[in-house]
């Protein structure tokens, strides 16, 4: 199993249009992605432009299948002008 944490930062006042591009990505990932297991966005509890997906993968394939999706390259698109930062993202493998 295949975990990713990614931290994303937005713009002020961008929160709910990013939120909004989220849920629709979700939707398409549960409808195409049999190899993602969770796909999850929290928001921090004491800073609302910053986020955390939460990203569980049954294995590599599904990972790599994930980025090269139609769905999450069009999502990538909408969220682009939406981001304050670049994202950071960690891989982990489970134990």
């Amino acid at each position: 199993m295949i975990a990713v944490i990614a931290e994303v930062t937005v713009k002020a006042g961008a929160g709910a249009e990013f939120e909004a591009v989220v849920a629709d990505l979700i939707e398409q990932i549960k409808a195409n992605e049999p190899g993602n297991l969770t796909y999850q966005l929290v928001r921090s509890r004491t800073d609302a432009e910053n986020y955390r997906f939460f990203e569980l993968y049954s294995d590599d394939a599904a990972v790599e299948a994930h980025g090269r999706s139609d769905h999450f390259r069009a999502a990538g698109k909408l969220m682009a002008p939406l981001l304050a930062a670049a994202p950071k993202i960690e891989y982990f493998t489970a134990v």
